[in-house]
């Protein structure tokens, strides 16, 4: 069976076009089907788990914000950024490093 294919100056939309509409283009790259879908506001009430991962990156996202400001930790995050950016698993940016040190101390903090 033959499959064809038509080039076109544009192969395939992905994603939200525009703002006003709730449409999203999407394709699955497995198949190469190109489907649409409309958007909802969620319907269902949310579970323990997802109020407790959205409690916690409320919190750690303040925590990184207060540490940014705090010219008290400011240095010694910057030498130990510095020492574990080369390492196999190490955060590349400054930001990455201070989630993962605030999420550490977040997840410290509630056991």
């Amino acid at each position: 069976m033959s499959h064809v294919h038509f080039l076109d100056p544009i192969d395939y939309i992905s994603g939200k076009i525009s703002r006003k509409f709730r449409t999203v283009y999407l394709r699955r790259k497995s198949s190469d089907r190109r489907f649409t879908q409309v958007r909802s506001a969620r319907n269902t009430p949310l579970k323990p788990r997802e109020v407790a991962v959205r409690q916690r990156f409320q919190a750690v996202r303040a925590m990184v914000a207060a540490r940014k400001e705090d010219l008290s930790k400011v240095t010694q995050d910057q030498i130990d950024f510095l020492a574990q950016k080369d390492l196999a698993n190490g955060k590349k940016t400054m930001n990455a490093y201070l989630w993962l040190v605030c999420g550490r101390e977040y997840d410290e903090s509630q056991d």
